[in-house]
């Protein structure tokens, strides 16, 4: 599983001009499900994204969590994380998770935010979206549950 985080003072998302999801400052997360992700994948994106200390404490050092500062997620389903370009031109997606099984993880991931107490927004699971942001610093950190040590 992958997941590209990004440290948003604001964000939204816009399905046919009509906004579905929209956050104050937290977290942006585009999630991407590869083939063969499992629950283990999914719960260390999860657990990685509630507790990234990418915020400014009071020093200015980045210390704390979405969680510590009181912030909110939107998330957005990306399976183009899975995009490989290595032969030619045009990315092949045969990485990325079949779309029943990936809605599933997605949705998964949306609940465990939700249960950490966080504000979880989110967008349309293959759906063309529009997303919206400004990113804070800018601040991007690339997850990917095919690299635990």
């Amino acid at each position: 599983m992958r997941a590209v985080i990004q440290r948003v003072s604001r964000a939204e998302v816009a399905v046919d001009g009509k906004t579905i999801g929209k956050i104050g400052a937290g977290l942006l997360v585009f999630l991407g499900a590869g083939d063969g992700d499992t629950e283990t994948d999914l719960r260390y994106i999860a657990d990685k994204t509630v507790g990234l200390r990418i915020f400014s404490d009071e020093d200015g050092k980045m210390n704390l969590s979405v969680k510590d500062i009181g912030g909110e997620i939107l998330v957005i389903s990306q399976f183009t994380l899975y995009g490989d370009c290595r032969k030619g031109k045009r990315p092949s997606f045969t990485a990325a998770m079949e779309p029943v099984a990936a809605e599933k993880m997605y949705e998964d991931f949306i609940r465990r935010m939700e249960s950490e107490g966080i504000k979880t927004e989110h967008g349309s699971f293959g759906a063309d979206m529009k997303v919206e942001l400004l990113n804070d610093g800018p601040v991007t950190i690339l997850l990917d549950s095919s690299k635990i040590l």
